[in-house]
């Protein structure tokens, strides 16, 4: 080569097959898009049905195989170039968010909950989103029947980002798998059949604050790297423990400025805390969940809450450890007032949809004291409480989609009264999440208090325990009014009927009675499992 001459520039080198859980979802999602413009209309369904599940089941695969090749601990390291981590958290993370989405995708499928429209079969989403809500476009898609089955590769699109988020290794990664993910749930939740205009408020609103977050979190993302000269993890966190032993000419200025550095790292996490929805940064969670489709409800309530979770324990405990000190007693407060602030405020609702959404909140609180334990512990203790909360909540919207009126979906408190008498088993079923959210021994949600309230007592969060004990009682008592309702109340003559689902949404609910059961009964081998994976790579 001739002096002066540029250099060649080095090839990538990206381990395909350690990354195969998410080019699967990725792929099948782009296959899905093809489908849309190329399959009759009449054949899409079927094929969508078909390809997403087979595609989340074979990456669900794929985890297993990268765990048993021993991936997930011995073989943990980081790979495509730096970008993502291949370790025990990742895949945890990852086979978690591919079965819930599995089981979501059953009820995204659902067609027999809404009377037939004009003969022909119709499920939750609208049948011409990009109509006006009421125009003649709109009557003209229900009168020719049609179904947006564009929903699954959307899907498989969100999924694809929720698989890379938990797994990022660098900042630049871990806001694009976070754009990836989020764009797909705003398109998802404008797309309800009925109340559109709720629907595309809610939307509109997710969009908006989510926005918000994004530009708060890039701009975290640009100060630590000012301070660090580097987005890869363990250069952030080499720098802070060491200082800046290299200074890069172009940052010289800013290089190990502790502003920067706190300043940054407190922008990124606002934008994680907003995904998690943890107050004060909740307040799109009531509003989106009511309006969005119940089905997509339920799978973002589930699958994002273990992505913005697995993301912010790998920032925390990679990142960050070196400033633990400065990051505890913040996140001491939000856990406070996020476990307070979503049991208290639940007490008030009369939407059960909006009810759940607090729920969730109080459940974003619980889960930050095993997160603030910083310590092994507290890692399984979070992986296994995503795990068992994930599949609760998804079985609790399943139910909701249930319960209809001429109006569709009986989502006010008022219309549940006596429920246990028209539908026992569906009334009895609900009463078990409801247990399991609350924390009754014997269901996966005391298995799950219990193991990240004992991980922040054994690391000095004593304190924090017993405001969670104390928000756990609160939210005792809405979980029980809901049952009492139910089963101790006369039903109302022009009460709601509850609709016989087909196979999909059954089996999804049946799934999760059965995760709720066995994650109460036996969870010893769960915490074992989540026990193994809990060691991030650095």
């Amino acid at each position: 080569m001739a002096d002066g001459a540029p250099g060649k520039i080095p090839a990538p080198h990206i381990e395909y097959a350690q990354l195969s859980p998410t080019l699967i979802v990725l792929g099948a999602a782009v296959v899905g898009i093809v489908i849309e413009a190329f399959v009759p209309r009449r054949h899409r369904y079927y094929s969508q049905l078909l390809l997403t599940v087979v595609a989340l089941a074979a990456a669900f695969a794929a985890v297993i195989g990268l765990a048993a090749g021993g991936f997930g601990s011995a073989k943990a390291h980081i790979a495509a170039m730096g970008a993502l981590a291949v370790d025990g958290p990742a895949l945890f993370l990852q086979g978690t968010i591919l079965l819930v989405s599995l089981v979501a995708v059953f009820t995204f499928a659902e067609r027999r909950l809404d009377p037939a429209a004009h003969g022909k079969r119709v499920d939750s989403f609208a049948a011409q989103p990009a109509a006006v809500p009421g125009g003649a476009a709109e009557q003209a898609a229900v009168k020719a029947g049609f179904t947006t089955t564009e929903v699954f590769p959307i899907a498989l699109f969100a999924v694809g980002g929720m698989l890379v988020f938990p797994a990022a290794n660098d900042l630049l990664t871990l806001f694009i798998a976070l754009e990836v993910f989020s764009l797909p749930l705003y398109i998802l939740c404008a797309l309800a059949r009925r109340q559109r205009l709720l629907s595309q408020e809610a939307a509109v609103k997710y969009f908006l604050l989510g926005a918000f977050s994004s530009a708060f979190l890039l701009f975290g993302v640009a100060l630590l790297y000012g301070y660090a000269g580097t987005v890869t993890y363990a250069g952030i966190a080499e720098v802070i423990s060491d200082g800046a032993k290299q200074i890069d000419p172009a940052l010289a200025g800013t290089m190990g400025n502790d502003a920067l550095l706190l300043i940054g790292a407190a922008l990124v996490l606002m934008g994680l805390l907003f995904k998690v929805g943890a107050v004060p940064f909740h307040m799109w969670t009531p509003d989106v969940y009511q309006g969005a489709p119940t089905p997509v409800t339920g799978f973002m309530a589930a699958a994002t809450k273990v992505a913005a979770f697995g993301a912010l324990l790998r920032l925390l405990y990679v990142v960050l450890p070196g400033m633990r000190w400065d990051w505890q007693p913040v996140m001491w407060g939000v856990a406070i007032i996020t476990m307070l602030g979503g049991a208290i405020v639940a007490i008030t609702q009369t939407d059960i949809k909006r009810l759940l959404a607090y729920s969730s909140i109080a459940h974003a609180g619980f889960i930050l004291a095993g997160v603030i334990a910083t310590s092994e512990e507290g890692i399984s203790s979070v992986l296994f409480y995503l795990a068992a909360y994930s599949f609760v909540t998804l079985g609790a919207f399943a139910v909701v989609t249930l319960v209809r009126d001429a109006g569709g979906e009986a989502t006010q408190l008022s219309k549940w009264a006596g429920l246990g008498r028209r539908s026992p088993l569906v009334a009895a079923v609900f009463a078990v999440f409801l247990l399991a959210f609350a924390g009754i021994p014997l269901t996966s949600g005391f298995a799950g208090k219990f193991a990240v309230f004992k991980a922040a007592a054994q690391s000095g969060a004593g304190w924090l325990v017993v405001v969670g004990v104390l928000s756990s009682a609160i939210a005792a008592f809405f979980y029980i009014r809901v049952i009492v309702l139910m089963f101790f109340q006369e039903p109302k003559a022009d009460g709601p009927t509850v609709a016989v689902p087909s196979p999909l949404t059954t089996t999804a609910i049946a799934i999760g009675v059965a995760v709720t059961l066995v994650l109460g009964l036996a969870p010893q081998y769960f915490l074992d499992l989540a026990g193994q994976a809990g060691v991030f790579v650095r």
